[in-house]
């Protein structure tokens, strides 16, 4: 009788994407969910990642992630370039090993114009949505 294949764990994707991106956002929030208080942290701006799905690609080795990003801050413009410093820093991060992950084939899909509108009562927020995908495996 053959033994059962071993068990193996991949990293925490969301926590792969935030190691890889906290040295190069000092002053944005940056986590997995939106802050509480956020209006406070706008100026800075907040950077918020979550998976979006993905499945193993090689069984043991490797698995494609998605990751649905949030960027949000004070004005369209800081929104926007920090949109753009996140994709950047991502498609840098390919070869590179963080959050337990060696990552590979970085691309990104969208990235679209999404205010959010919390009530009717407050303007809406600047916000860009930024969906990337990684090719990772454990380090």
């Amino acid at each position: 009788m053959s033994s059962p294949p071993p068990a193996i764990t991949f990293p925490d994707a969301e926590q792969v994407a935030i190691a890889a991106l906290r040295p190069h956002l000092p002053g944005a929030y940056l986590g997995t969910e939106w802050p509480a208080k956020l209006a406070e942290k706008l100026p800075a701006g907040v950077v918020s990642v979550t998976r979006g799905g993905g499945a193993w690609v090689q069984k043991f080795v490797t698995e494609d992630v998605t990751f649905d990003i949030d960027v949000l801050a004070a004005t369209k413009k800081t929104a926007q370039d920090l949109a753009q410093l996140v994709r950047a820093h991502l498609h840098a991060a390919e070869g590179t090993t963080a959050g337990g992950a060696r990552i590979y084939g970085v691309t990104d899909t969208s990235l679209i114009w999404l205010p959010h509108h919390p009530s009717v009562e407050t303007q809406p927020i600047p916000r860009y949505v930024l969906v990337m995908q990684a090719r990772i495996r454990p380090a």
